[in-house]
């Protein structure tokens, strides 16, 4: 591997939304099981998601649409 490719960022940086930048949509392709949609609820200083009981002990991933 070389040096440059070492150092090279993978992606450009994402825009500064306190300049006023827009963010730009990614499209991602993803092969599961099952999907659904849920609104991230307040929980202390972060975010909760519940999921069915069933899940537990699966692995998920989460995709921040807006």
């Amino acid at each position: 591997m070389s040096e440059a490719s070492k150092t090279a960022p993978l992606s450009p940086a994402p825009p500064n939304e306190a300049a006023g930048e827009t963010r730009r949509k990614a499209k991602f392709e993803v092969f599961g099981e099952e999907m659904i949609e849920k609104e991230v609820k307040q929980s202390g200083n972060s975010g909760r998601v519940y999921l069915p009981p069933e899940w537990v002990g699966k692995n998920v991933k989460i995709i921040r649409i807006d």
